[in-house]
């Protein structure tokens, strides 16, 4: 099933693609994603491979998506057009 803005509900999570221009943009997104999933007390998976970035989104207490990780994916997408 696909979602808003790129995001996929695979396999009980919640995922997203991202390709930037270089390894160094990549990296500043993670960082800011960082600063966000702190904020949330929700943290993504992250799985980097030079100018990729796969996000991960699912609550491990409920083994499911829940509000939270929609509302956390909601706020990387506000992120997200400051990376574009």
């Amino acid at each position: 099933m696909s979602t808003s803005k790129g995001w996929k509900e695979e396999l009980g999570r919640l995922r997203k693609e991202l390709n930037f221009k270089s390894f160094e943009m990549a990296i500043a997104y993670i960082n800011a994603i960082a600063q966000i999933a702190e904020q949330h007390n929700h943290h993504p998976k992250i799985i980097n491979t030079y100018n990729q970035v796969i996000l991960e989104l699912w609550t491990h207490d409920e083994n499911a998506i829940t509000d939270l990780d929609w509302k956390l994916a909601e706020a990387f997408d506000e992120l997200d057009v400051n990376f574009e």
